[in-house]
């Protein structure tokens, strides 16, 4: 068993789940199995909590055709998610009732095919602060677990939020019990953000460097910086059909319809000639630098991806490839699982999940080869379970 905690594989271990839930765990010399359980010997393999991404979009992914809000969609792509040993998901922004289902039944103890799901409704974006108060009233009434805003011009070409504006989302959230994560691109955004009290930095600073100013408002309240990195990937890696197009665990989920249109030559150059395309492309070294830096500081890191909300965005996939592309920017493998294990789930609010203790859901997964050793050994799945019951192959 992998203990992300420590960074290091313990002695052989028995875990006993009980109605979903972990009963005990332990040193198998100590932990008694009860009568009549049902075994399953893992020898040889690697178990650790399930993985959780801090930042995705679910259900308005449907391939090519349009987006489509339903129980069967969101069901279908948290089952994609739990395939590829994602077993918890914050979704920030962009879901609707279907979602917010999925998130009320899984808190019953009830075996489990797909990932678990945290929402936020409506990707907020008011204009006054009266409105910022009205449309957080309106979102809080639906019972989210966050509230989403976005505080970016996009690169000089659309309006940002006022400071005024996203102070007024922050102050009526938090009155009512809500946290608040923001979209960002500059460091001055972030900064402001962090002071009006932003509980959450929802994608890597990237036009420049951070600086000691920012470390220290994101250390003084815990606030977790979610990189996405495969997000500035998404947007310019079809210029050419990249090399993950051939790797098998890429290819046993993603939609091949999908596949073929991001192949198209028309649609290629494009990319290739989009000067926003080009300028994330230019922009990532910047991010990978600050995530090393605020990792070195003791930033709190929580993987996710903005995986969604559209289908090149290869939901369950571009989580592996984060977490190498983390490796890449200098964290270690370690480092590595507890951003996509315990830190993510503290970055979410998250009590019961991405832990392995007494009490804590039976969300689990397990590899054929050491992640510590290799983060990309990630892809070696060998099972999942979440709330005990073990996801089906597809």
């Amino acid at each position: 068993m992998i203990d992300t905690s420590l960074g290091m594989v313990l002695p052989p271990a028995t875990i006993v789940i009980r109605d979903g839930r972990i009963e005990a765990f332990g040193s198998t010399d100590v932990v008694r199995v009860p009568a009549g359980a049902t075994r399953t010997d893992l020898t040889g393999k690697f178990l650790m909590q399930g993985l959780i991404s801090a930042h995705v979009h679910v259900s308005d992914v449907n391939g090519l055709g349009p987006r489509a809000y339903t129980d069967e969609n969101t069901h279908r792509q948290l089952a994609v998610f739990a395939r590829y040993g994602i077993t918890s998901v914050l979704s920030l922004g962009g879901e609707l009732p279907p979602a917010f289902a999925a998130r009320d039944a899984q808190s019953k103890a009830m075996p489990l095919n797909r990932a678990r799901i945290f929402v936020s409704g409506d990707v907020l974006n008011p204009r006054t602060p009266a409105e910022a108060r009205t449309e957080v009233a309106r979102v809080a009434a639906l019972g989210p677990d966050w509230i989403k805003i976005r505080v970016d011009d996009n690169l000089g070409t659309s309006a940002k939020m006022a400071p005024d504006v996203f102070q007024a989302v922050i102050t009526e959230a938090h009155a009512r019990g809500l946290k608040v994560a923001a979209h960002i691109f500059y460091l001055d955004d972030a900064k402001a953000l962090l002071r009006a009290g932003v509980d959450m930095i929802a994608h890597s600073v990237r036009d420049r460097e951070i600086d000691e100013e920012f470390i220290a408002l994101m250390k003084a309240r815990s606030v977790p910086y979610c990189p996405t990195l495969t997000r500035e990937v998404s947007t310019f890696v079809y210029e050419s059909t990249p090399a993950f197009f051939s790797d098998p665990f890429f290819l046993r989920e993603a939609d091949p319809a999908v596949v073929e249109r991001l192949k198209e030559p028309a649609r290629q150059r494009a990319m290739e000639q989009s000067k926003a395309a080009q300028t994330y492309k230019a922009q990532l070294p910047v991010a990978l630098r600050n995530l090393k830096r605020a990792a070195d500081a003791g930033v709190l890191i929580a993987m996710g991806t903005d995986a969604g909300p559209f289908p090149e965005r290869f939901q369950g996939y571009f989580e592996h490839m984060e977490m190498a592309m983390m490796a890449e920017a200098g964290l270690t493998p370690a480092q590595v699982l507890r951003s996509a294990t315990v830190h993510a789930a503290q970055a979410a609010g998250l009590k019961d999940v991405g832990v392995i203790t007494a009490g804590a859901w039976a969300d689990l997964v397990v590899f054929d080869r050491d992640p510590l050793k290799n983060i990309r050994n990630t892809s070696s799945i060998h099972g999942v379970w979440v709330a005990g019951n073990r996801v089906p192959a597809r």
